[in-house]
């Protein structure tokens, strides 16, 4: 009797945590450590990273800026703690300025992400009015020529677009819905054709850039920036390409994009490693589709410092951003395929939610993931936490749970 007592005893203790367990285990943690990063967090700046052993922070224009205070506001829709709003609402209102400052494409993160979810959550005028003028503003990004908003102003392309950019249509076609600006959704959709036909590879993987001729519309350059290499898939950059095509289905009914998020998916899926979350690029060297240092447009060996037998870095972010999006996916797509979506991101969001990925209470300044890779090409965020994987972390949970639904009815 003792011996089968305890091997029931065995059997209880291995009973898995279910994904409701899991999620308020999270949210429980993202409690504590997002106080401690808040607390922490100069007036005048926004948290970034962690480095050199404490928080680091840069200022409400970094394209970052608005992923705390939305992390802030997923607490506080999930937990009802007024004094996760209160801090959400102080993170904000110090990013109301932007739109009178120097901006880029991003603007698209740091409103949507703040003000978008300040308005979703209190129904303050205030705050659509913030996400109006930021999209009014990035809507002046876009060119009737190039057909696309322009990414960065920077004079090593004449119009560069990276694939992060169809994060930031979120904002322009929210933001027209709600105020019935018809422009703002045909520039985002405009957008979102022009990089379906220029950005992607026949087996539904991506560029990061692509430079086009401001004159004619032309093409000019295809690149992998932030990639092992031109060719290589960044996997960051595929995960944005996924959530993004996913949103405009979302937003638009459009069948041509849900075929394309599909398409990213039938990609993705077979490339992740067995638990889930990706290496920071799907074919850089030591993954299961590595290509040699030699590929077209790699780092040399030395600056990108890669030694034979190092691990490879893995990046959290694009797993969180890949499981809130497989999620979302899954809600339009029916049968076998939607489970294996639903299945993918549960993988994903077991896996961050373990003690390999979710930082311990008090730890790495408040941060809730480790094991980010913001430009490992550059060795730039190499394995660093990241408010950006937080972010969508939080809300891959929020959707998995029912809890952030989105009406996809027609326009009207």
């Amino acid at each position: 009797m003792a011996a089968i007592a305890a091997s029931l005893c065995i059997v209880c203790v291995a009973k898995p945590e279910t994904m409701p367990q899991l999620t308020k285990r999270v949210f429980d943690r993202a409690k504590v450590q997002l106080k401690l990063l808040e607390d922490s967090t100069p007036a005048d700046k926004a948290p970034n990273t962690f480095k050199d052993g404490k928080a680091d922070f840069k200022g409400v224009t970094a394209w970052t800026s608005g992923f705390f205070p939305g992390s802030l506001w997923y607490v506080y829709q999930y937990s009802g703690d007024e004094v996760f709003r209160t801090m959400a609402l102080t993170q904000t209102n110090k990013l109301s300025g932007l739109c009178g400052m120097k901006t880029h494409h991003d603007i698209g993160f740091q409103i949507n992400c703040s003000a978008g979810n300040a308005y979703r959550l209190t129904g303050e005028e205030y705050y659509l009015s913030l996400m109006t003028d930021a999209a009014v503003k990035l809507s002046k990004r876009y060119s009737p020529v190039t057909r696309v908003i322009k990414s960065w102003d920077n004079p090593k392309w004449d119009y560069p677009v990276i694939i992060d950019n169809m994060m930031n249509l979120e904002l322009l076609m929210v933001t027209g819905r709600l105020r019935g600006i018809d422009s703002l959704r045909t520039i985002a959709c405009t957008h979102a054709y022009t990089t379906l036909e220029n950005h992607f590879r026949e087996d539904g993987s991506c560029y990061h850039l692509v430079a086009y001729n401001p004159v004619d519309g032309t093409v000019a350059k295809k690149q992998t920036v932030q990639g092992f290499s031109d060719e290589s898939c960044w996997s960051r950059g595929e995960s944005w390409a996924l959530y993004g095509y996913t949103m405009m289905y979302r937003e638009t009914g459009d069948s041509r994009f849900l075929e394309q998020a599909r398409k990213i998916a039938a990609y993705i899926i077979p490339m992740l490693p067995e638990d889930g979350v990706p290496e920071w690029d799907f074919n850089a060297p030591g993954t299961a589709h590595a290509f040699t240092l030699e590929a077209k447009g790699a780092p040399k060996a030395e600056k990108y410092k890669w030694k034979e037998g190092k691990p490879v870095f893995r990046d959290a972010s694009a797993g969180a951003v890949m499981a809130s999006a497989f999620t979302e996916l899954a809600w339009y797509v029916k049968g076998d395929e939607g489970k294996l979506y639903r299945d993918t991101a549960e993988k994903i969001l077991r896996t961050l939610a373990s003690d390999k990925y979710l930082a311990s209470a008090g730890s790495i300044g408040g941060f809730l993931l480790k094991h980010t890779a913001v430009n490992v090409h550059n060795w730039s965020g190499v394995d660093t936490p990241e408010t950006y994987a937080d972010y969508y972390f939080l809300e891959a949970l929020l959707k998995f749970a029912g809890k952030l639904k989105y009406d996809i009815s027609p326009i009207k």
